[in-house]
């Protein structure tokens, strides 16, 4: 007789388990921002620098619709890279972080996010980028506005690390990178 319980109470559970498992949690959706893309302002070009006070300088160099971009945060312990594709006046990227000397899951966030390109009214205005980003698959979050700085070529391999090959020592086994010839060295005096 315990034998046949046995039987039944495991027939039951599998009959029911499945019933269980579709009636979990739904997946949560990923929340995407409202934003329709539009031309682009008379002369104006992704390319360039962009700040933020919360964010830092933002760096952002196009390959056709292809953009890479770097930031560097204000107190220059925390950097990122972005990557994303355009659309007009909007760009939607995939985006990491990193914090300086720190190791783990805390020292790297990623997300998505996106910017919509924009022209203030009135005459000699700087072009801004307005947009957010999202942890996880999340577009959305913390608002990021960035002013475009005039005359100021993006070189977005300025800003970032290579990796543990750098940490705490540079270049010191690489050859020398200066121009010219080197110097003899200079007589000491002594007293």
């Amino acid at each position: 007789m315990k034998f046949l319980a046995r039987k039944l109470t495991l027939a039951a559970a599998l009959l029911v388990a499945p019933s269980l498992v579709a009636c979990g949690p739904k997946p949560v959706e990923a929340r995407r921002a409202q934003v329709e893309a539009g031309s682009m302002p008379d002369n104006a070009s992704w390319e360039g620098v962009y700040f933020s006070p919360l964010f830092g300088t933002l760096h952002l160099v196009p390959e056709g619709n292809l953009v890479n971009g770097r930031w560097l945060r204000p107190l220059k312990g925390e950097w990122g890279k972005l990557q994303g594709n355009l659309s007009g006046n909007v760009l939607r990227f995939d985006w990491e972080e990193y914090k300086d000397g720190l190791v783990g899951p805390n020292s790297k966030k990623t997300g998505k996010g996106y910017f919509l390109y924009t022209r203030p009214d009135g005459e000699n205005v700087d072009d801004v980028l307005k947009g957010e980003m999202g942890r996880g698959q999340d577009e959305v979050g913390t608002e990021w506005v960035a002013v475009k700085q005039r005359n100021v070529k993006a070189d977005i391999r300025s800003i970032g690390g290579a990796g543990a090959p750098d940490v705490g020592g540079g270049d010191w086994d690489k050859g020398n990178t200066e121009a010219g010839d080197a110097e003899a060295p200079a007589e000491t005096t002594e007293q």
